[in-house]
């Protein structure tokens, strides 16, 4: 579906979160930088450029602004993997449209995490995973890691729901675009590396109480909306304009660009309405490693809003990225939608809304 991103008028972002940033990230970013182009997984100098672009330590020290410096080289050096991976197999790649071929190299990659021994078949980012990983294990509890690696293949097993859309031509209504989203977009492995990257592992009836996997969830939809709103200019320039919600409420709706700008603001911000209603209402009680967890998704939301509005992989629409500017950033006082109630015609996601979860 083509759409012109030029008539949307974005309106403020709404996140009345709190704002924090790792002290030591551009010397943590520099270590990165040098990993990313040592690594082995990037084919072409463009490439590198584009990788190093993401900031993605400066990205994850807005999640987790209190890790020790070991711990936030390694889970940046998986954002940077991560959009790397997702750039170049998952997104434009040749593979972004043969679900087949992309399955037998997910199952490959999962594998790498899973299994330190697993040989890469020539794949170029088997082996620096299984670094990231190796790195993750140094310092991680058998629980935390085991986390992360369940984390992983949700996200693989979101990306290949959506290849499988992008093969068949088939657009998502937006009850399955929002289930699809929540796993393609990376979040659960990205939230699933505050434990490791605090140190604090959250004990598992708590981590898995059906409130705080609301609350993950709506962190990783939160983060995703925004990001759609963050890349579809840079979509629209390269001609890749498939599965995001504005295109779901263009196609399903009938809308105009504008209009779904502004339905996509709604949805959004009434999940994250709803967001910290229910984190007020679990964290009074929570221990303190599902503090420090709950933290890290207001942290995570509010992070990615602010890292996404400025990051070159996002803003540059050139063949090279411009360089990262910290521009003073404005934001919405009030949020456009602050209904109580579900979503409408997304059932998938109405059960964050029951009044007794616990």
């Amino acid at each position: 579906m083509r759409t012109n991103a030029q008539e949307a008028d974005f309106p403020l972002i709404y996140c009345p979160l709190e704002s924090a940033i790792h002290p030591r990230s551009r010397r943590i970013e520099a270590q990165a930088e040098e990993w990313v182009r040592d690594s082995g997984m990037c084919a072409s100098e463009r490439e590198t450029a584009w990788v190093v672009a993401t900031h993605s330590t400066d990205f994850y020290a807005r999640f987790a602004p209190v890790a020790d410096d070991e711990r936030l080289l390694a889970t940046s050096l998986w954002v940077y993997f991560g959009f790397a991976f997702d750039d170049a197999r998952c997104d434009n790649g040749p593979l972004s449209s043969r679900p087949a071929e992309f399955n037998v190299l997910a199952g490959l990659v999962q594998r790498a995490v899973e299994a330190p021994s697993a040989d890469d078949r020539g794949e170029r980012y088997v082996r620096p995973l299984q670094d990231i990983v190796g790195r993750f294990r140094s310092f991680g509890t058998p629980a935390q890691v085991r986390r992360f690696v369940a984390a992983h293949r949700a996200w693989l097993s979101g990306v290949a729901w959506q290849i499988g859309n992008q093969a068949s031509g088939r657009m998502p209504d937006l009850d399955e675009f929002l289930a699809m989203r929540l796993l393609a977009a990376g979040g659960e492995p990205t939230f699933a590396m505050l434990e490791l990257a605090t140190g604090l592992e959250v004990p598992g009836n708590e981590l898995h109480r059906p409130a705080v996997r609301a609350l993950t969830e709506m962190a990783i939809l939160v983060a995703a909306l925004d990001n759609d709103r963050h890349s579809l200019r840079k979509e629209m320039s390269r001609g890749h304009t498939d599965q995001n919600i504005y295109s779901v409420l263009m196609h399903h709706r009938g809308m105009a660009v504008a209009e779904a700008v502004e339905e996509a603001n709604r949805i959004r911000d009434r999940v994250l309405v709803r967001f910290m209603a229910l984190h007020d209402r679990v964290r009074p009680t929570a221990g303190v490693e599902l503090a420090s967890y709950l933290q890290g998704l207001r942290h995570g939301i509010r992070g990615n809003a602010e890292w996404g509005l400025q990051v070159p992989r996002y803003v540059s629409l050139g063949r090279v990225p411009d360089p990262m500017e910290a521009a003073p950033l404005a934001w919405a006082e009030e949020p456009s939608d602050a209904a109580p109630e579900p979503v409408p015609g997304a059932p998938t996601v109405a059960w964050w809304w029951d009044r007794d979860l616990a």
